[in-house]
């Protein structure tokens, strides 16, 4: 994926709407409207930078005469102390936008810091950590972006790019081989079919059903490695549920392909940013 700057200016125009309403009244009642001054973002902990563009952008939607100059590159580590721009314009330019440009930095760059963390845990291991569409509502290109510059891989976008059936799908359709059938008679020859399964009779009904991938829905490891034996590389073997940083490498260790983790969009710590004059 690429961050499309035509789908970024919609989520800045809501949320500038959001932000300013009718104005920014403390700017307005206490700034000249014809000062300038020039600030600097500052990272105030360790961790990855993502977001710049959309920070730039910001600025750029209020005032296109703001100039932001970032320091240091989209998806490089940096320590705490480090400064990672600088802005220069009208005071009023960027101290309207100045907590919406931080907003996506600071979550863009935690999720990216998070994203990298899991990554390195299992180095030493061939599989892929991919994200979820447990995103926030509005900001998912956001938040896949930074998945993708913290060193993971993007699962689906939506609903509509990729075939995945899950618990709720065999349940209302009696089960899994009537599903991928269903969905084998309805979709492009071109596009695979993943299957969710909770047992290894799930697993071996899936594999009947030639599956593309099988996902191992909430399993221990001892079922996951019997999964991924059951399965022998007929199929893309992807692991969810229950996954955390104390028993990732065990996962890994299974032999899986690819481990999605929800976590990484929907419960991480923003990164300590600031913006100072």
């Amino acid at each position: 994926m690429n961050l499309n700057k035509e789908m970024v200016l919609k989520i800045i125009d809501n949320a500038l709407r959001e932000d300013i309403g009718t104005g920014d009244i403390t700017t307005q009642a206490v700034i000249d409207q014809d000062q300038e001054m020039t600030a600097d973002i500052l990272a105030k902990e360790d961790g990855i930078i993502v977001g710049l563009d959309v920070a730039f952008w910001v600025f750029e939607y209020l005032d296109s005469s703001v100039e932001f100059r970032p320091l240091v590159k989209e998806g490089e580590r940096v320590a705490r102390g480090t400064v990672i721009a600088k802005v220069s314009g009208l005071t009023t330019s960027i101290l309207t936008g100045e907590r919406l440009a931080l907003n996506f930095l600071q979550r863009m760059s935690g999720i990216a810091t998070q994203t990298a963390y899991y990554r390195s845990l299992v180095k030493d291991y061939d599989v892929r950590i991919v994200d979820t569409r447990k995103t926030t509502p509005g900001l998912r290109i956001l938040e896949k972006w930074a998945v993708k510059l913290g060193g993971g891989a993007n699962h689906r976008f939506g609903l509509y790019d990729a075939v995945m059936i899950k618990d709720n799908h065999i349940r209302a359709v009696e089960g899994i081989q009537e599903a991928v059938k269903r969905a084998r008679q309805n979709i492009p020859h071109t596009m695979k079919i993943e299957v969710e399964t909770e047992s290894l009779a799930d697993v071996k009904e899936a594999l009947a059903a030639k599956a593309d991938i099988i996902m191992l829905d909430n399993m221990s490891f001892e079922m996951m490695e019997e999964a991924v034996r059951l399965i022998a590389n007929k199929a893309i073997v992807e692991a969810s549920g229950g996954i955390t940083a104390e028993n990732i490498i065990e996962v890994a260790k299974t032999g899986i392909d690819v481990i999605s983790l929800g976590t990484l969009t929907h419960s991480i710590k923003s990164l300590d940013i600031s913006l100072n004059f």
